[in-house]
């Protein structure tokens, strides 16, 4: 037996308002988490590199392979084989791998480093 989940209204973040007497239909986070199904993926984070970026450890990434990730994205990529989530910088034809926690470095990739990015991070879900 599967329970669906209702989105029951708004709230407000602020000040309290009267609460809405409606549900609105059966909520489905594929459809609202996932554009292209066919590119999209799902990852949990080890980690807390990227606290910074509201990025925790345990979270799990949604992942759009088909969007290229311009500068300033947060990306899902492998350095030599080894998968990170960073925030993706370029300058001056440089690429950098930039994580969101002040107690880690910039990554520099290029020269014998081997760069591949699988996708841009779309959303992170996370329990509170």
């Amino acid at each position: 037996m599967s329970a669906e989940a209702r989105v029951a209204g708004t709230v407000a973040a602020g000040f309290p308002s009267p609460a809405e007497q409606y549900m609105e239909p059966p909520l489905d986070l594929n459809v609202f988490l996932v554009k292209r199904p066919a590119a999209t993926y799902f990852v949990r984070v080890e980690g807390d590199s990227m606290d910074g970026a509201g990025i925790f450890d345990g979270d799990i990434l949604v992942v759009d392979r088909s969007l290229t990730p311009a500068d300033g994205d947060v990306a899902v990529a492998s350095v030599d084989g080894d998968f990170t989530v960073k925030t993706l910088r370029r300058r001056n034809g440089e690429v950098w791998l930039e994580p969101a926690n002040p107690d880690y470095p910039p990554v520099r990739v290029g020269g014998e480093s081997e760069l591949k990015i699988f996708g841009r991070v779309t959303a992170a879900i996370h329990l509170l």
